[in-house]
C-alpha cells in the first residue's frame, strides 16, 4: 500500500472532509438537507481550522 505524506493543513481538511459527508449522511433524512448540512459543516471545521492556526501564529510571535 503506498504511503500518503500529508501536511498537517491537508490531513485536517481530508479529516474535514470525510466527518461532514458521514455527519450529513447520518443527520439528515433527504439528499437536499444532506448536501447543505454537509457543506455547512465543511465550512465550519475550514473556519475552525484557519481560525485556529492564526491564534497560533499569533501565539508564537
Amino acid at each position: 500500500m503506498p504511503k500518503m505524506n500529508l501536511s498537517h493543513f491537508e490531513a485536517s481538511i481530508l479529516f474535514g472532509l470525510v466527518i461532514s459527508i458521514v455527519l450529513g449522511v447520518v443527520t439528515k433524512k433527504t439528499d437536499k438537507e444532506r448536501l447543505h448540512y454537509g457543506l455547512y459543516c465543511f465550512g465550519c471545521f475550514v473556519a475552525t481550522i484557519f481560525g485556529l492556526g492564526w491564534m497560533m501564529w499569533l501565539g508564537h510571535r
